[in-house]
């Protein structure tokens, strides 16, 4: 009597290999392994030499995008510094610098990415905000504000600049709301404050004395 049973066919070899093959292998669009960063050049983050710092400011100016600004002239380098990006962006491992400067002719921020060594400027803005002031924007402050006849008719023994800071005013009124200007703040060595005066940086002038306690 013949079996009712069907044979089974054996599974052929191979079938499942395609879909293992398909589970194992990385979906398109998937996430890349992460970079090792600990393998950078750690001399990117070394203080840029004078060399560089005049290599970064002449790439600069002869930008044609601020060429009306070095053409004037009337323009203060705020800060010079190494500027370091990580994988997997373009410039990673590329000695670059970032230049601040502030353009007293237009009123406007020029914010920089130099590449050294590819010698252009990767990135450029261009803002109407005002950076830090720069230590010869200090410097400049206070020796004026100590040539000042009103300042120096107000001072009394033992008062000296104790501090400089940005000054920005805070109505429209203000001459300083559209000028580059710095506060100086005078007062004692105990760190009691007595007088303040406003200098105006684009026409170096003192414009404004004010007793501290009404500052």
């Amino acid at each position: 009597m013949a079996s009712s049973k069907k044979a089974v066919k054996p599974a052929k070899a191979g079938k499942a290999a395609p879909k293992a093959a398909a589970k194992a292998a990385p979906k398109a669009g998937g996430r890349r392994p992460p970079v090792d960063v600990t393998k950078s050049d750690p001399t990117l983050f070394d203080p840029l030499t004078p060399g560089e710092v005049a290599d970064a400011l002449r790439t600069l100016t002869e930008d044609r995008r601020v060429s009306q600004m070095a053409k004037v002239g009337r323009y203060r380098v705020i800060c010079t510094e190494p500027l370091v990006v990580k994988p997997p962006h373009w410039m990673a491992g590329h000695r670059l610098a970032r230049v601040v400067c502030y353009d007293y002719a237009t009123d406007r921020t020029v914010d920089a990415c130099v590449d050294l060594d590819a010698g252009v400027v990767a990135h450029l803005e261009l803002t109407k905000s005002q950076p830090m002031l720069s230590r010869d924007e200090e410097a400049l402050a206070v020796s004026l504000a100590m040539v000042d006849e009103r300042v120096r008719a107000k001072l009394v023994l033992g008062d000296m600049p104790l501090s400089t800071m940005h000054y920005w005013g805070r109505t429209a009124n203000d001459l300083a709301f559209a000028r580059r200007s710095a506060a100086v703040v005078f007062g004692r060595t105990d760190g009691h404050a007595s007088l303040v005066a406003v200098v105006d940086l684009l026409d170096n002038a003192v414009t404004h004395v004010v007793p501290a306690e009404l500052w």
